[in-house]
């Protein structure tokens, strides 16, 4: 199933009373997060499985300054087979797909020739990323580059000082004139939580980015201090519940920056079962943004089915 085929966040008109006054209990937020884990002991088949949903939930990703077309390719590569021929043999399965690549724009076209008849989504970060704090033509104009270069997905990076300042017309006017630009390609907005401060923060910003029309929301770019971490996501997630209990509409998730070991995508994956139900364990709903976790990934696989684990050598990202 291509993107174009998911359904799209309509947006709504900009209402603050859907957020204003609203205060996030943070003790009660960590303390909800810190139960998580424990509340469903997933073992044997039953871990093996999960972890096979986080690689179709997967956006592989490579956002590093020396990124090559080469580098791409061999992500691409990955992408596509990102499980050894006999780990799949052994799970039973005849083939498994990450959920997307994700590239910076000048790499979107290289990695649409490398995916090219494999169903996987090319997804472009854009809008000055990670700071996001170039003129806003720019960032508008970076969109609509990655999207004439084959990008199906836009991560694109809000203004902070918009919620730092409580500017949340603001806010919303920039991701509903990014969303406008991405046309078809659908729109994930990264909040980079960890630089918002407070959690009340960060429910008031993905409820505005959802007024304004993001199809996902999206923790972080990765380059924060702080990354993705349980409680945030929590808050995300009842936020965007709290969005689909007016709207009707389901709107994705996707966690990203500092997920990098196979029990890390349990936990998250628990998160979205416990809060949102088994909808939320899909691609079209949900995405881990990883470079390194795969790895992680392929190693517990290869245990599974064979009692042993190989050397991280063996299991080359790219």
């Amino acid at each position: 199933m291509s993107p174009s085929d998911f359904a799209r966040n309509p947006g709504t008109a900009f209402d603050p009373d859907w957020f204003e006054g609203h205060a996030v209990n943070t003790p009660a937020a960590e303390r909800r997060a810190a139960q998580l884990p424990a509340r469903r002991s997933l073992k044997k088949t039953y871990q093996a499985a999960w972890l096979v949903n986080a690689i179709r939930c997967m956006d592989l990703t490579t956002l590093a300054g020396d990124d090559t077309e080469a580098r791409v390719k061999r992500l691409c590569a990955k992408a596509k087979n990102p499980l050894a021929d006999h780990i799949l043999t052994g799970l039973g399965l005849e083939r498994v797909t990450t959920g997307a690549v994700c590239v910076y724009p000048t790499m979107v076209r290289a990695a649409v020739r490398a995916l090219d008849g494999s169903g996987i989504p090319v997804a472009s970060v854009a809008t000055g990323f990670p700071a996001g704090l170039t003129p806003m033509n720019l960032r508008l104009a970076e969109i609509l580059y990655a999207v004439e270069e084959g990008a199906a997905e836009i991560d694109i990076v809000i203004t902070r000082a918009h919620v730092l300042g409580g500017n949340w017309s603001a806010l919303y006017d920039e991701i509903a004139a990014m969303r406008e630009a991405c046309g078809d390609a659908h729109l994930k907005a990264i909040l980079a939580t960890g630089d918002l401060q407070t959690l009340s923060n960060v429910y008031k910003a993905s409820m505005v980015a959802m007024q304004a029309g993001a199809d996902f929301i999206k923790t972080s770019t990765g380059k924060e201090g702080v990354n993705a971490t349980l409680p945030v996501s929590l808050t995300m997630v009842r936020a965007l519940r709290d969005y689909g209990a007016r709207t009707g509409a389901k709107i994705g998730f996707k966690p990203a920056g500092g997920l990098k070991t196979a029990k890390d995508a349990l936990n998250w994956q628990i998160l979205m079962n416990e809060e949102l139900g088994r909808d939320w364990l899909r691609p079209d709903l949900f995405r881990i943004g990883a470079s390194s976790l795969l790895g992680d990934i392929e190693r517990q696989l290869e245990h599974h089915v064979t009692g042993r684990y190989a050397s991280s050598s063996r299991h080359a990202l790219a």
